[in-house]
């Protein structure tokens, strides 16, 4: 697949079928993704490349705390921050939000779809691989992100070009505490994103969403030209 169809093809998946990511596809994803820049060559990324029964334990985890109403830990504030209302940038979450709901059937009112759906993204939508991505604690916050942004959306290229679909999820990490007992990951480590991986079902109504762009006369300033 040419480069600029495969940026083009690449969408948030959030319907998955029920076929396993081989370990050798899993593996060549991040062959190929761990050769994003980073700052001065840090690589400050680390992969905890997740299936099967721990998934499960993962999934099980996330929606008991969500349904108990248990409160995240602090660790993970600043992944919970929406936009600020008014903003541009919260008018877009919220036309998102109303394109995938309406492709769903879920109304406005409807408590229990709503509650569904916000389940199925602590299951990481269902999908049969999950990869948590974290970053040591001793890096600026900032410079984390930067770099954890470019080799997130390697991986998720390099997904679409071997016939995969990804969801990149911060609610996926959401319950700090039981990924790191489960998955045992150390203190010194900070948790960054998560992104649900596998086989898109074509059927699935929300895979049919395109999320629009920005015309680009609006985020562009020509200088000298």
């Amino acid at each position: 697949m040419e480069l600029q169809d495969t940026i083009k093809e690449r969408k948030s998946i959030r319907g998955f079928l029920e076929k396993p990511v081989p370990k050798d596809v899993l593996n060549q994803i991040l062959a190929i993704s761990v050769r994003a820049p980073s700052t001065k060559n840090a690589q400050p990324w680390h992969f905890y490349v997740v299936t099967g029964e721990t998934l499960e334990q993962l999934k099980r985890a996330n929606v008991e705390r969500f349904r108990s109403s248990e409160d995240p830990p602090e660790e993970m504030a600043h992944t919970l921050i929406e936009p600020e209302k008014g903003t541009v940038y919260r008018d877009r979450q919220v036309d998102i939000g109303k394109r995938l709901f309406k492709i769903m059937d879920i109304g406005r009112e409807d408590k229990a779809k709503r509650i569904e759906w916000i389940e199925r993204g602590f299951r990481y939508f269902d999908a049969p691989a999950a990869i948590i991505l974290v970053g040591d604690k001793s890096r600026p916050i900032e410079g984390a992100y930067l770099d954890a942004g470019l080799v997130i959306q390697t991986i998720c290229l390099a997904a679409v070009d071997l016939g995969l679909g990804t969801c990149i999820q911060n609610q996926g990490i959401t319950y700090a505490d039981a990924i790191r007992d489960i998955l045992q990951i150390p203190d010194d480590k900070r948790l960054l994103v998560a992104i649900a991986l596998g086989y898109p079902d074509d059927d699935f109504p929300a895979n049919k969403v395109i999320s629009p762009r920005e015309d680009l006369e609006n985020v562009i300033t020509w200088c000298g030209l």
